[in-house]
């Protein structure tokens, strides 16, 4: 009964499938010629458009001019966007933030913003001083879009012929979009977002805004922001009433305002006023006839004080205020007061020996530049070096430029390999031949070491071993391991990964140097311990609004790593770093082909980074981090440790002969009463604390033990040993 009654139900599917498969050929066959049919309709349809000889041509080339126009649009939309995000409702009042700074012992040092006196029209500048500026500056700056098209193809062939930058091509225009919305920084992003910029001033201001915002805003030398505060600077006047001679100065500033600062250098200031007169000439603005004058009688600034500005440490210092204050640190406050970490004795000192090292072994190492950071290990910047003259670049070598480290990244290998308890100082690995696909590293002396100690191997910068290492423990633990201690560029794995091949900025290695400096606690690096409103209250202080470090490394790695830091100063690569009488440690590097060398260290006081190259990425006469950067650092740090007390670097006892000596409470009459490491205690301050020491030997009891004052040897961590 079951397969009886079933048949009917299969029957009736077979026959809708067949009606099924029936309407699918019936279907496909009425539509087949259906299109066919439509489809000769468009063809002849199009025929009509068609054509032929040289208008096919015409149509050929309209037709991928379009297409890759609609790319390039799309390319440049791309490309735009980042720069456009720069803008905002605000964009005028965000740079009216105005700084003024002070060194760790409150006196001036420069000044940062919107300093400049805006109040005086356009129209009440002389006719000479505008002329000036726009023939040095920007002669077809009323006909262009923005960006001088003519100018910048000029400048281009002649830094070409001259095979480096002897020409800027940036317009007027450019130059404020840089001023307003970004940095200095050496990059094509940063000239890519300069170019729109440049278009979107000149949509939403008139041409006559523009050369007003310039003039107003733009860097005069001398901590003056704009030509009239330069003009009173200089010249003790207003901008109103500067004659030609002194308008060819003021404009001869814009290209270099330090190097071309009258108050520094007169005959320079005075050679560039000339040049900024043949350009009057030059450009048709005036006549030869009506210069005369002005090249019999040159301008003559007024007496003043010749200042050194740490230009490149307050560039770095108010981007660093302005973020805190795009944060809502200061309560909305735009004046402000600033009292930074910088020890201006040091950082003039610091200058000095850069530009002596450039001078004296320069052509033959064949290196032209070179920066250096001093910090204390809880991040302080004391000095800052960015380039040997700012007059003739501002672009900071010490916070944007990136550079290969080469061994001086090893570190970062080590400590990854200590803080996975792998290893030890004292562990034993093989220098011999490795390699890692077809790359084999080799070692600096083209010779393998054998079975050698980690802290022989670190000493001695062998390339093999950390290879090794961070094969062991992984690259990508070490990456970790660098950006925890405090480096912020992008980091990548690859073969030669642990010799330094990634690229890093000066401060930042530095800063994450301290780290083993400060105990293990990572400490970014800042500028800013106080900050007061234009009432002069104080609205931020470190202490008090910042937040505290963070512990990133054990003390046990942190020992380690300090105990094979000094080993390099003590007997390796880093000898010429030694100090006398200080406890140093610290680590060299050389980069490829060596175009890069640095030399990175710190005392129980400081941590130093040093490093020299060419900003053209060109190769040195072989020099090493051992050599020009290891003398440079022992220079500047030798100076900054004058009159101060030893003190340990944590994880590592201080040696028998270097303690820190006692002060007595009752000195003998005639002694110098100051307590040791007094440099930067004034005379009063230096009295107050030996009245202090005083009154506690005054309060011991009778029979007690002798008092003493004894500086600590590491603040906040764990009791200075010497590591095994």
């Amino acid at each position: 009964m079951f397969g009886f009654g079933a048949r009917p139900k299969t029957l009736d599917t077979k026959r809708r499938l067949l009606a099924l498969d029936s309407w699918l050929d019936h279907t496909f066959w009425t539509i087949g010629p259906a299109l066919s049919r439509w489809w000769d309709g468009v063809c002849a349809a199009f025929d009509a458009f068609r054509v032929r000889g040289w208008r096919r041509w015409t149509v050929e080339i309209l037709c991928e001019g379009l297409t890759l126009g609609t790319a390039g649009a799309l390319v440049m939309l791309a490309l735009a966007l980042p720069a456009f995000r720069e803008t905002g409702p605000d964009w005028l009042s965000r740079a009216d933030l105005s700084v003024t700074f002070l060194d760790r012992h409150g006196s001036e040092i420069g000044k940062r913003g919107v300093m400049q006196n805006d109040g005086i029209p356009l129209s009440e500048y002389p006719d000479h001083l505008i002329k000036a500026a726009l023939a040095t500056e920007d002669r077809r700056f009323y006909t262009h879009f923005g960006i001088d098209v003519a100018g910048t193809a000029r400048a281009l062939v002649q830094n070409a012929r001259a095979n480096g930058v002897v020409q800027g091509g940036s317009s007027i225009t450019q130059q404020l979009a840089k001023n307003v919305f970004l940095t200095n920084e050496r990059t094509l992003e940063r000239k890519i977002k300069e170019a729109f910029l440049a278009f979107w001033l000149e949509f939403h201001l008139s041409k006559d805004e523009i050369l007003k915002l310039y003039l107003d805003r733009a860097y005069m030398g001398g901590g003056a922001f704009g030509v009239d505060a330069a003009a009173h600077f200089y010249f003790g006047k207003s901008a109103r009433d500067v004659d030609l001679a002194e308008s060819a100065m003021l404009a001869g500033l814009f290209k270099a305002p330090t190097k071309y600062a009258p108050h520094v250098n007169l005959a320079a200031a005075r050679a560039r006023a000339a040049t900024v007169l043949d350009n009057l000439v030059d450009a048709g603005f005036m006549t030869e006839g009506q210069v005369q004058p002005a090249r019999f009688q040159p301008a003559t600034p007024k007496p003043t004080a010749v200042v050194s500005s740490p230009d490149y440490f307050l560039d770095w210092a108010y981007g660093e205020i302005r973020g805190m204050a795009d944060a809502g640190s200061f309560k909305g406050q735009r004046v402000l007061r600033v009292r930074t970490a910088l020890d201006p004795a040091l950082q003039r000192h610091a200058e000095e020996v850069v530009e002596r090292m450039l001078r004296q072994y320069g052509d033959p190492y064949r290196v032209d530049q070179a920066a250096a950071v001093i910090l204390e290990p809880e991040g302080g910047v004391r000095a800052m070096v960015g380039g040997r003259d700012y007059g003739q670049s501002q672009f900071n070598r010490a916070v944007d430029a990136l550079r290969q480290p080469g061994s001086s990244f090893k570190t970062y290998v080590y400590t990854a390999a200590f803080a996975s308890g792998k290893f030890s100082p004292d562990s034993v690995v093989s220098d011999a031949a490795i390699c890692v696909g077809n790359w084999c590293p080799r070692n600096y002396g083209r010779r393998f070491a054998g079975k050698v100690p980690l802290i022989t191997a670190f000493a001695k910068s062998i390339n093999t071993i950390p290879v090794r290492l961070a094969l062991a423990v992984g690259q990508r633990n070490v990456i970790d391991m660098a950006h925890r201690m405090g480096l912020r560029s992008k980091l990548d794995v690859g073969r030669a990964f642990a010799l330094g091949v990634e690229e890093v900025t000066l401060l930042d290695h530095t800063s994450a140097y301290g780290t083993l400096a400060n105990g293990g606690r990572r400490a970014p690096p800042f500028a800013a311990l106080e900050v007061d409103d234009s009432k002069g209250s104080a609205i931020w202080r470190r202490e008090r609004d910042a937040k505290p470090l963070q512990q990133v490394l054990g003390y046990p790695v942190v020992a380690q790593m300090n105990r094979m830091m000094l080993a390099v100063v003590e007997n390796g690569t880093g000898g010429r770093a030694r100090l006398d009488g200080v406890q140093a440690g610290g680590k060299t590097g050389t980069s490829q082909s060596y175009r890069d060398a640095w030399f990175i260290g710190f005392t129980g006081s400081l941590v130093g980074g040093v490093w020299f190259g060419n900003d053209d990425f060109t190769t040195t006469k072989e020099m090493t981090g051992g050599s020009l950067p290891a003398m440079t650092w022992k220079e500047i740090m030798a100076y900054a440790h004058q009159g101060v007390a030893p003190k340990a670097i944590p994880g590592v006892a201080l040696p028998a002969a270097s303690k820190p000596a006692v002060a007595q409470a009752a000195p003998e009459d005639g002694a110098d009463t100051r307590p040791v490491g007094a440099r930067n205690l004034s005379e009063g301050a230096a009295k107050v604390l030996q009245a202090l020491i005083a009154d506690v030997a005054a309060a011991r009891p009778a029979a007690g033990p002798r008092a003493e004052l004894v500086r600590p040897s590491f603040a906040g961590a764990e009791p200075s040993t010497t590591a095994r």
